[in-house]
């Protein structure tokens, strides 16, 4: 339930009240008892979702963000720095790979 805010406009009185979203403003003064209460547009407060059915990327712990940031920075790096430029094709041997036919033989064997 949310906090309303309420200012008199006789007598200045400014006052906060807990109310339901579906109940009837406030429309008298407790100070003066004057019908002349206004309500104010507050700041309102942070809405917190908890429970399942949330994003759960919406508050992961200070951890999990440096070790994903760590993560994708690392990554990032990795991938420029393994460019093909060595036939690197065979999976790290260094020699160019050999070619082979649909059948699977090596066409140096037909």
């Amino acid at each position: 339930m949310p906090t309303y805010e309420y200012r008199c406009k006789a007598c200045g009185h400014e006052f906060e009240r807990f109310q339901s979203m579906t109940d009837q403003p406030v429309k008298t003064c407790p100070v003066c008892g004057k019908r002349q209460v206004q309500r104010l547009i507050g700041t309102g407060a942070g809405i917190i979702f908890k429970g399942n059915g949330f994003y759960c990327t919406d508050y992961r712990s200070e951890s999990y963000r440096k070790s994903a940031k760590k993560e994708a920075d690392g990554s990032s790096g990795t991938k420029e720095s393994t460019g093909n430029k060595s036939g690197t094709e065979t999976g790290g041997s260094g020699a160019p790979a050999s070619k082979t036919a649909v059948s699977g033989k090596k066409q140096s064997d037909q």
